[in-house]
Parts: C-alpha cells; sequence; structure tokens
C-alpha cells in the first residue's frame, strides 16, 4: 500500500493566505486551498503543498514541476529553490529553513496541533521499538483504539504499510495522525529516533508522556560524539515537545537526562543497585518469558509477565506501564486487564522473535545491531541455555564503523560458536567488512570457534548444522526485514523465513511456539 493512502479521507481545506498569514510568509496575489502537504513529488495527491527541501546531493524544489504535474497547488521551499522551482506554474511561497518549517505547517494544514489523540514517544538507542509495541498492546488490552508507528512499521487498526524510516517525515507523520483522529484513534505510539529530533520529523506535535530507555554506541556516523548524540535524545524532554517524561536510569546517561530534562520526570530501574522512582525486579527468565514485579514510589506493586525472554524485556514493559501510569491510566486497572490476560499482550516482529516454535533446539531472531545489544542480548540467552550458544552476526554497511570491533569482541567473548556473515554491506565491501569483524573476534578469542561465511543463507545453515537440543542460535541485525543491499540493490532475504527452512532441512519440528 502506499504511503499516500495513509492520510485523512476528509480534509479540510486551508487556503494559500491563511498559511502565508499564520506563517507570516508572502504568497503573493494566488490564493488556492490546500488539502495536504507532502515533501515527495512522488507522493503527491491532488491539492498538496509541495515543500522543496535541499538534499545533499538535489534540492528538492528541482521535482516542482513533476509535483505541479501531480497535483500539487503551491511549493513551499527557501530562496534558492524558490529560483528552481520558478517555472513550475504554481505559487511559491519562501521560507528560511522549509525543513524547520515543515512541522508546524504540516500541523495546521492537518489541523493535529489542536486536535490529536494521546501521543506516546519512545527514544533511545536500544529498545524502542519493543516499548512502542508493548505499549500497544496495553492500550489494547485496555480496551483503547490505537495507533502504532516504528521501525517495522506505521498502523491504524488493521490498515498498515510498512516503515522506510524509524520515524516518518513529518508530512507523513501528521497526515498520519490526522486520519487516527477520523477512525477514532485515542492514543497512538510513536518511535522516536535521535535524527527524527535533529532533523525536524517530530515538529508539531506535542506528547502527553515520552520515555527513555539507554544510551549506548551507535550512529556516531550521524552525531560526532556521544554528547552530541545525546543532546538530540534529550531534546525531546523539553516543554515544546512533551508535557512529561519516565526515564530508565538502566543505562549512565539516565541520570544525565534527569538532570538537563525540562519536563517532569519520573524515574525507573530495573538494576538492583540503582535508585528509581519505580523498580522493576526480575522474578524467573524463560526462553518465550519473563515474569517480574514492577514497584512503586508508594509500595504499590504489580506482578505480571513479557512475553519475551530477558530482563530487559521487563525493563521495557515496567518503562511502558509507568508511562501509561504518567499518562493518567490507573495501575490499580492496569493491573486487573494484566492478570485478566495472563499478563502482557505483546508481540514484537524480529525483536528476540523465537521462530523454531517448540523445537527443542531454540532460533532466535533479533534487529539488535550495537555492542550493547549483542551483550544483553547473549547474557539474557545464556540464563536459560543448558547447551551451547550460537551468534551469527554482520555489520551494516555505509553505517557507524566505529562499533564493529567491539560488536565482534562481545559476540566471541559471549557466544559459544560464532558465525561472521554478510548484513547489508550497501555500497562497502563486504569483504572488508567482514575482514575488521574476524580480525576483532580473533583478537578477542584466538581460540574461538568462529566462521566466516559470506551468505548468510548458508550462515544459518552452518550454525543450525553444528546445534544440537538444549542449545540456542541467534541471528542478530535483520529482525523483521526482508531484504537485503548488495552494491546498493535489495535483494529479497529474510533471516525469519531463512531459519526456518534451515531448521526444517536438518529435522527440527517448528511446532507453534509456546507464548
Amino acid at each position: 500500500m502506499p504511503a499516500a493512502s495513509i492520510r485523512p479521507l476528509h480534509p479540510v481545506p486551508r487556503s494559500l493566505s491563511e498559511l502565508s498569514a499564520r506563517f507570516g510568509l508572502d504568497a503573493g496575489d494566488d490564493d488556492v486551498e490546500i488539502t495536504g502537504v507532502s515533501i515527495s513529488s512522488k507522493d503527491i495527491d491532488s491539492g498538496d503543498l509541495y515543500v522543496g527541501i535541499p538534499g545533499a546531493r538535489v534540492h528538492g524544489a528541482s521535482y516542482a514541476a513533476q509535483a505541479a504535474e501531480a497535483g500539487a497547488v503551491a511549493v513551499l521551499t527557501d530562496a534558492a529553490g524558490a529560483e528552481l522551482a520558478a517555472d513550475a506554474g504554481i505559487p511559491v511561497v519562501v521560507t528560511d529553513s522549509p525543513r524547520a518549517a515543515l512541522g508546524e505547517v504540516a500541523a495546521w494544514i492537518y489541523s493535529t496541533d489542536p486536535d490529536s489523540p494521546r501521543l506516546f514517544g519512545v527514544t533511545g538507542t536500544n529498545g524502542k521499538t519493543s516499548v512502542a509495541y508493548i505499549l500497544d498492546g496495553l492500550l489494547g488490552q485496555l480496551g483503547v483504539v490505537t495507533g502504532l508507528t516504528t521501525t517495522v512499521e506505521r498502523r491504524i487498526g488493521d490498515e498498515h504499510i510498512d516503515a522506510a524510516l524509524t520515524t516518518p517525515e513529518a508530512s507523513e507523520l501528521h497526515a498520519l495522525i490526522a486520519r487516527m483522529r477520523e477512525v477514532g484513534v485515542r492514543a497512538a505510539s510513536i518511535e522516536v529516533s535521535a535524527q527524527a529530533v535533529s532533523r525536524n520529523r517530530v515538529d508539531g506535535l506535542l506528547f502527553d508522556v515520552v520515555g527513555f530507555t539507554n544510551l549506548s554506541h551507535d550512529h556516531l556516523d550521524d552525531y560526532a560524539t556521544f554528547d552530541d548524540y545525546f543532546a538530540a535524545k534529550l531534546d525531546l524532554f523539553t516543554p515544546e515537545r512533551a508535557r512529561r517524561g519516565v526515564v530508565s536510569l538502566d543505562s549512565e546517561w539516565g541520570n544525565r537526562l534527569v538532570e538537563d530534562a525540562r519536563i517532569p520526570v519520573t524515574t525507573i530501574a530495573a538494576r538492583p543497585e540503582v535508585q528509581a522512582d519505580w523498580h522493576v525486579d526480575v522474578l524467573e527468565q524463560r526462553g518465550t518469558s519473563t515474569s517480574f514485579l514492577l514497584t512503586g514510589p508508594d509500595g504499590r506493586q504489580v506482578r505480571t509477565s513479557i512475553p519475551m525472554p530477558g530482563w530487559f524485556s521487563a525493563a521495557n514493559a515496567g518503562l511502558a506501564i509507568v508511562m501509561l501510569v504518567e499518562s493518567g491510566y490507573d495501575l490499580g486497572e492496569i493491573e486487573a486487564v494484566l492478570e485478566r490476560d495472563g499478563g502482557v499482550q505483546a508481540f514484537v516482529p524480529g525483536r528476540l522473535e523465537l521462530v523454531s516454535g517448540d523445537a527443542p533446539l531454540r532460533f532466535y531472531v533479533d534487529y539488535g545491531h550495537t555492542p550493547d545489544a549483542f551483550e544483553q542480548t547473549l547474557g539474557a540467552l545464556r540464563e536459560f541455555t543448558e547447551g551451547r550458544v550460537f551468534m551469527i552476526f554482520g555489520a551494516d554497511g555505509d553505517r557507524d564503523v566505529t562499533k564493529r570491533p567491539d560488536m565482534a569482541r562481545i559476540a566471541t567473548e559471549l557466544a559459544d560458536v560464532v558465525v561472521i556473515t554478510d548484513y547489508n554491506p550497501r555500497t562497502e565491501d563486504p569483504a572488508e567488512i567482514r575482514r575488521v569483524l574476524v580480525d576483532a573476534a580473533r583478537a578477542a578469542r584466538p581460540d574461538g570457534e568462529i566462521y566466516e561465511i559470506p551468505d548468510a543463507r548458508d550462515g544459518i545453515r552452518k550454525a543450525v548444522s553444528l546445534a544440537k537440543a538444549g542449545d540456542t542460535i541467534l541471528i542478530a541485525g535483520p529482525g523483521h526485514e526482508t531484504y537485503t543491499e548488495v552494491a546498493g540493490q535489495k535483494h529479497d532475504y529474510s533471516a525469519r523465513d531463512e531459519a526456518r527452512k534451515a531448521l526444517l532441512e536438518h529435522g527440527w519440528e517448528t511446532g507453534k511456539a509456546d507464548r
């Protein structure tokens, strides 16, 4: 389904002159009615305002004529873009920074600024997607009609599209929220990346509650330092963007965020040595679930479980519950539905997803691609693995190269068997990516059982051929994704499907997982 299809079905027209007056712009003598907004000339509906944003290689205003031909009625761009759009045959409105203006303009066009569902935003290096899905699941258990936007998908009830970005561009996000409002959505969970804040994708939104999971080594190709990366997350905890926040203190950056946040915040921790307002105590870890006790500042407690392994799954569920409490939902009511349903009802695609069903050889597919994610996930799997732990992984091409040696070192130190393979090399030489990983792995553990197998499909089959009942296999990186990108070309590939095929080929029956 094309992205343009998730828009309000009954937009209320806004005039170009109103827009100009609202934002102090000069639209000249032309006046037209605007019913939508887009930054892509390929995603234009009739009546759209086309926003021409300067890009790394090409200015978006270069495509103004194509946008006009597709139905755009006006262009909003900067001075350089105005020259490029001059012959498009539609009015051109100039602003200093079209990207900075986009969120507020989209909020005004779609009327999301005064009238949107209750919005929950989740940020952090790891766990954002999981918390967003857990929030969505809990809200559903409470009988709330929900919307969801994550790295995996954008969803309104049964209507959904695959996601291209972790957080949509502001034009798409406001259109999505306007559609949610039309169909009666009362609450929406939004995964918010650091880049989304830095690049104005959540401008024009006011979150009811924002949550912070953690901060660890990632995205240093986009941000010069950890301080810069942290600052992007911190900007979400300001009164311009959110009313209140919930901050996990399980990473060292949580305390700093609490100190620097400009909105009221509540704290939560799952590490026993950390003092926080709320605390998560893990009671039991299994291959398919984690039970935990959540204790609040006044001694109130909720005992429940999440259908995912790992202490961090309990931490994510606790964070989601406290975000709901901070938004005004009654803890007693939440406890009642959790008891009624036997725990949190949430499924997170490609996040420690068990694809081996009830086979005695467990195979998990995960989206983790950072050193911290590797360390936490492998540690969690070790808790309930009787035999050996196998780790299959590669490293993203054209992404943060500084984390690669640590990823390989941690995998080799914490797994019994390591299979290094290709994972989305994009425009980089996959052999060179593997060389860095293999060298770091062998330096960390010279006597380790390490295999270099370029094709991930072959790597999966190698691990399955070596594994026995009681062992656990983890492939980290691809998660929910259904393609791999090589030399700039996308090819069909699903780690989940390949894992199931390999298990069947080697005689492992994969019945229904015990969720």
